[in-house]
This record gives structure tokens, sequence and C-alpha cells, in this order.
């Protein structure tokens, strides 16, 4: 397989980039008859490494007849009369790619005063950013889940459509908000969240913890409770319940809440979970005004012990409108309506209004349709980033990619450049979930856990 050079550096003559796109069958003789040659099979501070080296005599001649016409005329090869550095050799016998280190074309030493051969000495070939497409399954297979591998999510074909839920009211004593206090340290999963007990006949408030790991001081590792979201406001409180946070990693959150006298929103139910979203969508809920309690207790957890501070109760008049977040999943649906303060005030049911997706009407029909093809090249028609095409899977859709140049944007439309494939991005996994050694973020982590020089040294130099 001739290398042809893509791109190369100007001032060293680095080879940056490299593409096979060619494979040529050629006689061969194994050199060293009882095996591969090198270091074989070694563990190393990389891992385990396979250094196996292979020696190949081919013939002048048949070289100079067969392959040179061939591939003399073709563009970026260079090199063209005899195996070069660099080139690539299948051998199937072991179903392995050798990369040509070195040619040696004086040996045996002008024997009839001519060169006769060329000695090949190879190494297994260790993929970098190259290009393998040469038509050939059983060379092209052998890279194509190789090398460092991102995920992109995208829209399938049709056209994105609006989700609707529906509010559902209690008569009084919802828990209208959540109060942070303390937000803790050192979480690292969401703790849970218990209200206490809602008299009889009621119902108990439910919620769940917002976390966030980018506060100063927490080096995006620990985190702290930034709110309570309220899943079920629950209803028939005569005061204020005590909330607790437990589990999660961490310690010391605390929080106080609200109650509502008169009508709220107690919780919210998904009707249709519509398509085509990329981001959260906006949540507009129709409200009015009415009384509004808070119990001002406080419970401050330290470990497994409890500190209680002064209880006392006001009653504050205020029309309140209920708010809300939503949260979608990887395809775009919207899974769940979250309030962040129930309202106060409700007589009726108010109308949910969600934010619109934003592929709707007619304007973006052309979006979604192609099918992407192996190793053509991508374009992201709003970031200009591009990258090669590993895998296409049309169920889903997912585009697996790989040399990518930039960083795609949610929401931009990508451009097959061979099969014209149009699709938007909704999600990115920079992760490689396909080769399960390419670990560099967690390898970095965990040794910033011994030794972190990212905020401040720590040895205490400049």
């Amino acid at each position: 397989m001739p290398r042809k050079y893509l791109t190369t550096n100007t001032v060293i003559k680095e080879v940056i980039q490299s593409e096979f796109d060619n494979a040529y069958p050629l006689e061969a003789y194994v050199d060293n008859y009882d095996g591969y040659g090198g270091q074989g099979t070694i563990l190393s501070k990389f891992g385990i490494e396979d250094k196996d080296d292979l020696t190949l005599i081919i013939s002048r001649e048949r070289f100079e007849t067969y392959i040179t016409p061939l591939i003399k005329d073709m563009a970026n090869v260079e090199l063209s009369t005899r195996p070069k550095e660099g080139d690539l050799i299948y051998f199937p016998l072991g179903d392995r790619i050798f990369e040509v280190k070195f040619v040696e074309h004086e040996q045996p030493f002008y024997q009839l005063q001519k060169n006769y051969v060329y000695q090949l000495r190879c190494e297994l070939f260790r993929y970098e950013d190259e290009v393998l497409d040469t038509n050939v399954d059983e060379i092209d297979e052998l890279i194509d889940q190789t090398g460092y591998i991102q995920t992109l999510s995208l829209f399938g074909p049709g056209i994105g459509s609006t989700a609707t839920a529906t509010a559902h009211l209690c008569a009084s004593g919802s828990v209208q908000e959540v109060f942070i206090t303390n937000m803790g340290k050192n979480y690292t999963s969401p703790p849970q969240v218990a209200f206490s007990s809602a008299p009889s006949g009621g119902v108990t408030a439910t919620g769940i913890a917002s976390v966030n790991y980018n506060y100063p001081g927490c080096w995006g590792r620990t985190g702290r409770v930034e709110a309570v979201l309220i899943t079920n406001a629950g209803c028939g409180y005569s005061q204020a319940p005590w909330v607790s946070f437990s589990g999660g990693g961490g310690s010391g959150a605390a929080a106080t809440t609200g109650i509502c006298t008169t009508g709220s929103v107690q919780y919210i139910t998904i009707d249709s979970g519509g398509s085509g979203y990329i981001e959260a969508p906006s949540v507009n809920i129709g409200g009015t005004g009415g009384d509004y309690e808070t119990f001002s207790s406080e419970i401050e957890f330290f470990d497994d012990t409890r500190e209680f501070f002064d209880n006392d109760q006001t009653l504050n008049t205020n029309h309140d409108k209920a708010t809300g977040v939503s949260t979608i999943n990887s395809a775009g649906v919207v899974t769940a309506i979250y309030l962040t303060n129930a309202g106060c005030g409700y007589t009726s049911v108010p109308e949910i209004v969600i934010g619109a997706p934003p592929i709707t009407g007619t304007g973006q029909t052309d979006v979604g349709v192609g099918n992407f093809c192996f190793n053509e090249v991508i374009t992201g028609q709003t970031s200009g980033t591009t990258a090669r095409v590993k895998e296409w899977t049309a169920s889903g859709p997912t585009l697996e990619i790989s040399i990518v140049d930039g960083s795609f944007s949610h929401g931009e439309i990508i451009v097959g450049e061979e099969s014209g494939a149009r699709y938007m991005v909704s999600g990115l996994d920079e992760y490689d979930r396909v080769d399960g050694f390419a670990d560099n973020d967690n390898i970095e982590y965990e040794a910033d856990q011994v030794i972190d020089f990212s905020v401040t040294n720590p040895f205490g130099m400049p």
C-alpha cells in the first residue's frame, strides 16, 4: 500500500497526515522462517505493547514492471520506482499490517554485478491519523475501529415537534420553594432529598438535588448543592416541612422551605415529549398571586450529627407565578419538568407552554437525509470543523468520527463531502467509547489526586 503524503510540515518536512487508498498484491518471501522478529509482546509503562518485526524480500523486476506503472502518475506518492519507507504491507498469514521502516537494496551485494531484490524491514503499524480506505475489506476492517473516536448523536429524518405538558394543582399547603442555606461540600453525586411527612390525608413533597462541580475551590471534583428541584410540591401542609440531605459522598448541605396557603402547582406531567430538542427547552407556566408562608427553620448535617437552629414563622403576601425547568434525553425528547417555584394563589389549572425545538416547520426538511460513507470527510456548517467517518448507524442515528479538526457545536448541520448526507448535531460524546484503552481523562484525573499542578504548585515554588 503506497503512502500518499496529504499534509507535510514545510520547515522540517514532517508528514502530518497520510493516506492509503490503494492496495496491490505482490509476491514476497519471509526472511525469518522461525517466527516474527523484534521484542515480541512486552509489558511497558505504556501498557502491553506488541513489537513484532517482519523482514520480507521482493523482486525488483516484479515491482518495477507491475507496481511502478500503476502508481507513477498518482499525486502525492513522491517515489514510485521502488518501495519506500512509510509504505504499508498487509501480511495475510497473520492478518496484520506492517510499516516499512527501511528498504535495503544492496543485499545480496551486487551478485553477477547486479541487484535483484529489495529487502523490506518492517515493524507493526501503529495507527495515528492515517486514512486507510483501500476498498479491500480484510485491510480496512483492521483499522475500522482504531484511533481516537468521538461519537455524534444526530437528529433523524423528520421535523421536530413541540412537547406538551399538564399542570396539577393543590388547593392549599404545597411547598412553594426550597431555599439553600448551606451548599455543603465534597459531593461526588447528588444527595437524596427528603421532606418531613405531610399531615394525615396530605401528600408528602419530593425533590432532587442539583449539584454544581464548578465552584472555586472544588477543582472540578467535589460538588456543592446549589438547588433542590421539586418533583412533587406535596399538599396539605399546615407548616413548612423540614428538608434533609443524605448520601452523595458529601456533607453540610442544608435548606429551608416555604409553603403556599392557597392554590399552587403540585406537579407537572408530560403529555408528549416532542422531538428534535438540542437543549432543554424553556417552560412557561401561567400564574397568579396569593399568600405565602415561610418557615425559616434549618437542619444542617455534619456526618451523622444534627444541629438545630432557631425556628420562626413569617407570613408574607406575594403574587408568585410558578416556574420550572425541563430535561431532555439523548434522543432530543423532553422527559420531565421540575418546579423551581410552585407558585401561589392559583384558582384554575395554568397552561404549560414549552419552547419549540430548532427543527420545526418546512424550512428544514433537507435535514436528516442520506447515509454517510466510511472515511468520507464531514464538515460542520457553523463551526467549520472537519472529521473522518468511522462508522455510521442509521438507527438512532449516531456517527462515529476520528481525525477531528476543531469542535462540533450543538445544533449545527454536518454535511458529508461524498454522500451529501445532512444531519443536525444533537449531542457530542468526546470520550472514546470504542477503545477501552483510550482513557486519558481518567488517567489524568487519578494522577491529579496524587499531585495537581492545575491550580497551585504543591511544592510552593512560583
